[in-house]
């Protein structure tokens, strides 16, 4: 691979990386595009139907999401300090393969328990060291393609979340749970399988030891990077407490819209979980048009900068979710929208996703030195936890001891809205006093021995 531009080339490891990404991603989403309508109406009990209500499946939907973003910390500590990003993830990517089992194989509540933990283990744990991997790759001499293969990678991301997300609902539709999560989890062995293929080729960093990581995390670059970069996260968790619920309050709001999308000669029904595939398609488009048009064209006259574009994308996620509330209101009315209101509510929660997620996820690389470079990954999906923690307590705050809700709807769309809108303002105020470091892998080729092996 190479860029024909600067004639820099990638380097060997990257199609390996990027295979392992677009099947890993293709199994997580589509487990989890089908999770909240699996819960609330395929949850089974001794052999009897025993669905969740809305309130409790996207409550479950949340915790799930928190944990799973909660383990790429742990994952990073035990990649950086004791195995290394290669044998973290080999070991991990096989946890994960057995939640995708037990999805498959017990439609209860016991096996929706197990396979949910198991898979939070497995994905949280591989997510830092996946994408701290990809910019081991890279070195001084080829640093300028670094911002350029994030975006490839999250391409990577996003066509398999596409593919999974219209593919499994209609799994579960037309042959139920067991097949419908049972291809996720072959999807999720082939990419063990595909990134073991590269281990001979790989740059890996290997593990620095307790004493030298922990000499380093409390070094004064370590304490600035992780002081600074926590702070930023903070803010960061409220996008992602607004822009996961594509999984759950915008499933379950489209399952009281029309549906029916017509484009003329094509007249066509959704089904409510297959609307997050608008997300990933939009990504893919949206990706080489702000790397390669806007980007550069904005660059020409004002400074862009990497808090900026995350502002900007902040400030996208509170006009989306206006959409919604607006949307919801002709709902509580006895009307019935169509799926178009949450169309355009998407293709800005998108823009926003394109300048917060990629630009913070290289932004959080150059900021972490070298030996903390999974752990800063690892903080930064931990903002990803924070963010789905704050909605399951506010699903959890909003239920009335006799079942009914404090936040009707619509008013719990404004909440979220007008949470975000306070949020970036304050970022702004932040990321005037922030001062960026750039730290970019310098180091030789080392070689992990267990990328040696036959």
């Amino acid at each position: 691979m190479e860029d024909k531009n600067t004639e820099i080339k990638y380097p060997k490891g990257i199609p390996y990386i990027i295979g392992n990404e677009l099947s890993e991603r293709f199994s997580y989403y589509g487990m989890k595009t089908i999770l909240v309508i699996f819960m609330t109406q395929y949850l089974m009990s001794s052999g009897k139907a025993d669905p969740m209500n809305e309130n409790e499946a996207t409550t479950w939907f949340h915790v799930f999401s928190m944990v799973n973003y909660f383990f790429p910390i742990i994952g990073a500590i035990i990649s950086d300090v004791f195995w290394g990003k290669y044998k973290t993830i080999i070991i991990l990517s096989i946890v994960y393969v057995f939640g995708h089992v037990a999805l498959a194989l017990d439609d209860t509540r016991v096996g929706l328990s197990i396979g949910l933990t198991l898979i939070a283990m497995g994905a949280g744990g591989i997510k830092p060291c996946v994408s701290a991997h990809v910019g081991d790759q890279f070195e001084e001499k080829n640093k300028i393609l670094l911002e350029k293969i994030f975006g490839y990678f999250y391409f990577s991301i996003n066509l398999g979340a596409a593919i999974s997300t219209l593919l499994t609902p209609v799994l579960l539709d037309k042959y139920g749970p067991h097949l419908a999560f049972g291809v996720p989890g072959f999807l999720m062995l082939f990419a063990t399988i595909v990134f073991r293929m590269g281990r001979n080729i790989f740059i890996a960093i290997p593990p620095v030891g307790w004493k030298t990581y922990k000499s380093e995390v409390f070094s004064a670059k370590g304490k600035k990077a992780f002081f600074n970069l926590s702070i930023m996260y903070i803010f960061i968790s409220i996008f992602w407490s607004l822009f996961d619920q594509t999984g759950s309050s915008w499933v379950l709001q489209a399952e009281k819209m029309d549906r029916i999308v017509d484009i003329g000669l094509i007249r066509f029904e959704l089904l409510s979980s297959q609307i997050q595939a608008i997300n990933p398609l939009l990504i893919m488009l949206f990706i080489p048009l702000f790397t390669y048009i806007i980007y550069p064209f904005a660059g020409k006259y004002i400074n862009l900068t990497s808090l900026k574009k995350i502002s900007i994308g902040m400030f996208l996620a509170v006009f989306s979710f206006a959409i919604l509330a607006i949307a919801e209101i002709s709902i509580l009315s006895g009307g019935k929208p169509n799926i178009i209101w949450q169309f355009w509510a998407y293709i800005l929660l998108t823009i926003g996703e394109v300048m917060v997620s990629i630009t913070g996820l290289e932004f959080s690389y150059t900021q972490a030195p070298n030996s903390m470079k999974s752990f800063v990954m690892g903080l930064w999906y931990l903002s990803v936890s924070l963010g789905n923690g704050v909605t399951a307590l506010v699903n959890k705050i909003i239920v009335n001891p006799d079942g009914t809700y404090k936040l009707d709807s619509a008013e719990y769309f404004w909440f979220f809205a007008g949470l975000m809108l306070v949020t970036s303002l304050v970022f702004i105020i932040f990321s005037l006093r922030y001062k960026a470091e750039s730290y970019i892998q310098t180091r030789s080729k080392l070689q992990d021995p267990l990328l040696t092996e036959n």
